[in-house]
């Protein structure tokens, strides 16, 4: 996929990354149920190497800006969903709300080999937010709002160059099955000029 032809993507677009036992497209709107033992992880502080998370996304060439809306009522331990960049196994990086410290919390996680985690309050509505991860050349940037309005700053960090790059939601359960994720309102194009400022 090249950037001339994001205002034509649409969910038919897209195929999965682990698709899940469970799941429709209804209008604009992306349904997923998740798998138990569901997650993206390498190794950092537990030992574990989970690639079993889902990822609904497109391959993408250029640069992009890509932006939905997340719907889901995270309950459970390491709940997750939001979005995701993805070259393989060891090489991606997923941001959205996670389930942790008992509330669901803001976060990202980076893997080049092995993962990290930054995580932090969110006080909006966790059960229906926005979130934007736009890449330029080798710098990812992934923002947030709760009002589609206002957006916050979540990471700034580097990203392997890559002929293309998987790209698209993504959904975790890893305690349990059958998180009940709605994904609408995705949007496809070019990045902005400043994406660290903009919005």
């Amino acid at each position: 996929m090249q950037s001339n032809s994001f205002g034509k993507v649409t969910w038919l677009d897209f195929k999965w990354l682990n698709e899940p036992k469970r799941w429709n497209l209804f209008r604009d709107n992306l349904e997923v149920f998740t798998n138990l033992k569901s997650d993206f992880w390498q190794e950092t502080y537990y030992g574990f190497k989970f690639n079993t998370g889902h990822v609904y996304g497109i391959d993408i060439k250029d640069n992009f800006t890509i932006e939905v809306c997340v719907e889901a009522n995270f309950t459970t331990l390491y709940d997750q969903a939001g979005v995701m960049i993805y070259l393989d196994e060891k090489h991606w990086l997923k941001a959205g709300i996670e389930y942790n410290d008992g509330q669901p919390m803001m976060g990202s996680v980076l893997t080049n080999d092995v993962s990290d985690w930054a995580t932090g309050t969110y006080t909006g509505n966790p059960n229906r937010f926005w979130i934007r991860l736009s890449r330029v050349d080798k710098v990812v940037c992934v923002k947030y709002s709760s009002d589609k309005s206002t957006w916050h700053l979540l990471r700034l960090c580097p990203f392997p160059s890559a002929d293309s790059y998987f790209v698209g939601v993504m959904c975790c359960s890893p305690q349990r099955q059958d998180l009940k994720v709605i994904f609408h309102d995705m949007a496809l194009t070019s990045p902005v000029e400043d994406i660290l400022h903009s919005g």
